[in-house]
């Protein structure tokens, strides 16, 4: 058991920046507090002691603002930010070091008995206020965005958004590609996708896919080039990082501001 709240409280420090110690970890993260009940009301759940898991799990839903039904299965380093409003199912089941922040309900669409709650595969993160509701399956590696409804299966590796939710991105070979030539230019590409409604992520997914294009081409041409006789450099490009035209835009609008405050209009 303790070896079990040492990689819990351990999980918290890769996740959360906030977290400074153990000690505050462990008496500060209700998320936490609602993972350990929920391993007490498990196991009373699964040896017939049901009404008064259920019993238990009220307290610490009121203790906590986590209500996490004693049925449900949860995996290792489950780790719940903030906590206050989330819901998980009787039938749900949660892989290893997954994610969920506040507001997030696991719910089901049906009355009737049997499996009706979501299924979570492993390393998945789900936003502030979304839902995923029903028998579905969200792949491993799968993020959820904030407020999303969710009522179908997610493959994996997939970001999903909106009402009803909506693939955005995945592990298709053209999103790979402009992800790597992205970060060949230094700057995240999250999230730009075809099927991305935002007419910005569109602008810079087609120029990611033009510069693709004509880097190819230059490669081409290199080769042949050089091939005949040539001297044409075949050195990668450096990488260009959006930090450092961020500082030179910041020192070009101090010297403006300068330039502005020294200016004496009745000279």
């Amino acid at each position: 058991m303790f070896e079990r709240i040492k990689e819990d409280i351990n999980s918290v420090f890769d996740r959360d920046p906030a977290a400074r110690n153990a000690l505050e970890v462990l008496f500060n993260y209700p998320g936490l507090h609602a993972i350990w009940g929920h391993c007490l009301t498990k196991w009373l759940w699964e040896h017939k002691l049901r009404w008064l898991a259920r019993f238990l799990s009220t307290l610490f839903r009121w203790f906590t603002g986590v209500e996490i039904h004693p049925g449900a299965t949860i995996g290792r380093r489950f780790f719940i930010d903030h906590g206050m409003g989330i819901v998980i199912g009787e039938t749900a089941e949660i892989g290893d070091d997954c994610t969920v922040y506040h507001g997030v309900t696991l719910g089901g669409t049906s009355w009737k008995a049997g499996k009706r709650h979501p299924t979570l595969g492993n390393n998945v993160v789900i936003g502030a206020g979304a839902k995923v509701l029903g028998p579905l399956n969200v792949g491993d590696g799968a993020r959820i965005g904030s407020n999303a409804v969710v009522v179908k299966d997610v493959p994996e590796g997939a970001t999903v958004v909106g009402i009803p939710g909506r693939i955005v991105s995945s592990n298709d070979p053209q999103h790979q590609q402009r992800q790597e030539m992205a970060k060949k230019y230094g700057f995240d590409a999250y999230a730009v996708s075809a099927d991305n409604p935002d007419p910005v992520a569109k602008a810079i997914g087609r120029l990611l896919d033009h510069v693709q294009l004509l880097d190819n081409k230059l490669r081409e041409v290199t080769i042949a080039v050089n091939h005949v006789g040539g001297k044409v450099c075949e050195e990668e490009l450096p990488p260009l990082h959006v930090r450092e035209f961020s500082e030179d835009e910041k020192a070009a609008a101090e010297r403006r501001k300068a330039a502005q405050d020294s200016f004496d209009p009745k000279i």
